[in-house]
């Protein structure tokens, strides 16, 4: 049976960040920890993967919380204005003001980036994490010395995308932002249960970034699941029902 993934027709809820531009997110009410679901690069909350769990989580009266950084989705704000550290703050300020008591985090992509650089902000408050094909670091092994040439020279960087008609754009900002905050070079200081699920034909985020994030944590609870004929996406009917199983799985352990 094919998975609907058709957005809700009613506006967001919005709040105001300290310098007044506002972001977007959908809470929807149920019992907890609140699942929090984190995008991708270039990516909002009415993606596939973000419905469908957040349809399973009305089912079963799990409170969940979507939301878009600054700049993406519904949010206002520049694209171009956006850094990891800054939609790492808008998480957090979604978190404080928003949320109330544990969160599990979902992370897809860059999302997963954020899930881990929150968790280490907020260690009492996140009780799990899943990411889905994480790129922790992808400043770093993303990008080629050429790409890092044109980054410093011309200030962005503009690339076509499967993902859709918008080119891919990296700023330099950006970019210093990822690199301030890279974390595969040492101990991942977290303790919580972390998922990891990552397609081992993933051509963006390749698989072994999976298993190194997973070396690094100090958590003694991580599984890594590597399905061999996944994309990056993981947006397959069978892929969004491993992810909503292992979500489940998660929240039933805590």
């Amino acid at each position: 049976m094919k998975i609907v993934t058709d957005a809700p027709a009613f506006p967001p809820a919005l709040f105001a960040r300290p310098d007044g531009l506002r972001l977007a997110y959908r809470h929807q009410a149920g019992t907890g920890p609140t699942i929090l679901f984190l995008p991708g690069y270039m990516s909002d909350m009415e993606g596939g993967k973000a419905l469908a769990l957040d349809r399973w989580a009305a089912r079963r009266g799990k409170a969940m919380v979507r939301m878009d950084y600054a700049g993406c989705g519904a949010s206002e704000g520049r694209f171009a204005d956006g850094t990891l550290a800054s939609w790492r703050d808008d998480v957090l300020l979604l978190l404080d003001q928003v949320i109330e008591g544990p969160v599990v985090l979902v992370g897809s992509s860059m999302g997963g980036w954020l899930a881990l650089l929150v968790a280490l902000a907020r260690p009492d408050r996140v009780r799990g994490l899943v990411g889905i094909a994480a790129a922790p670091d992808f400043t770093e092994w993303g990008f080629t010395d050429a790409d890092k040439a044109l980054l410093k020279t011309e200030g962005r960087i503009e690339e076509p995308t499967p993902y859709g008609d918008q080119p891919y754009v990296t700023t330099l900002g950006f970019w210093n932002s990822g690199q301030a905050l890279r974390l595969l070079e040492g101990e991942i200081g977290i303790d919580c249960p972390v998922r990891l699920l990552h397609g081992q034909q993933d051509r963006d985020v390749p698989w072994y970034v999976a298993v190194k994030v997973a070396d690094r944590l100090r958590s003694s609870d991580v599984q890594t699941l590597l399905i061999k004929d996944g994309d990056h996406r993981l947006s397959r009917d069978g892929d969004i029902a491993l992810l909503i199983r292992t979500v489940a799985t998660l929240l039933d352990s805590l």
